[in-house]
């Protein structure tokens, strides 16, 4: 079996694959002040509580956004399973021809979702990322990436507005029957949840128009299903492309 780490600025996302099968899942928060042991105690913890043999565990691959998590969690799955974890990163093949500046400055997590979303649904193929950061990605019908943009996560632009606002409340992220609101928490929602909607749009429509091609477009990421429902667009979303991403890494880079 094969364990997979997905380290984001936010969350942990871990997956191990029988085969070709995502058979168990388990996200926790992004922690740069954890140990080794700590990592460990959280890893063993998960497979007591899922009844897993992690002695059949026999490869693991981790992408890291976040340095200081990478390293005790690396040592962690060497502790608990006795494997030494690939890290994403210059020297590992991905198959992805990256056509930007500096390609060893792209974030693991992009490698492998743009990866897995090419696998499954070819290209040429749009991806959007939305966690912390909100990244929209292309990947012509080569495997070639050709870049994309970032942008303020839909998260982090409610926090800045309702911290920053005295008088505007905090409110959850449900988009409201109408564009146009008549009460402050409804114009809130409407601002971030259909205002990302059509940047969404309007990115995806440049996108199109400066690759010249019809686009398939993947979003994945916990804040996704909120904003896509609301574009106009036709957006599929994948929660575990970025694990299945790792799991081709893995297997075209094992020796």
């Amino acid at each position: 079996m094969l364990l997979t780490a997905d380290v984001g600025n936010t969350n942990i996302k871990l997956g191990i694959f029988d085969g070709d099968n995502l058979r168990y899942k388990l996200r926790f928060a992004t922690d740069g002040k954890m140990t080794s042991d700590e990592f460990a105690v959280e890893l063993y913890t998960f497979f007591q509580i899922y009844g897993i043999d992690y002695k059949k565990i026999d490869g693991s691959i981790i992408s890291s956004v976040v340095p200081k998590v990478t390293q005790p969690l690396s040592e962690a799955v060497s502790i608990v399973m006795g494997v030494q974890s690939l890290i994403i990163g210059p020297g590992l093949k991905s198959g992805m021809d990256l056509q930007i500046d500096r390609p060893e400055t792209l974030g693991g997590d992009i490698v492998c979702g743009c990866v897995g979303a090419y696998e499954k649904f070819g290209g040429p193929v749009i991806v959007v990322f939305m966690g912390t950061a909100t990244v929209i990605a292309y990947v012509d019908e080569n495997c070639a990436y050709h870049g994309g943009i970032i942008a303020p996560g839909v998260g982090i632009s409610l926090d800045a507005l309702t911290s920053r606002g005295a008088l505007l409340p905090a409110v959850d992220l449900q988009a409201p029957r109408k564009a146009i609101c008549t009460n402050t928490v409804d114009c809130i929602r409407s601002g971030v949840v259909n205002g990302t909607a059509c940047m969404l749009d309007g990115m995806i429509d440049k996108f199109v128009a400066e690759a010249g091609k019809d686009c398939k477009v993947i979003a994945t990421g916990g804040l996704a299903p909120k904003i896509i429902n609301n574009c106009t667009h036709q957006i599929s979303f994948e929660e575990n492309i970025i694990l299945y991403g790792l799991k081709s890494i893995y297997f075209r880079n094992k020796k």
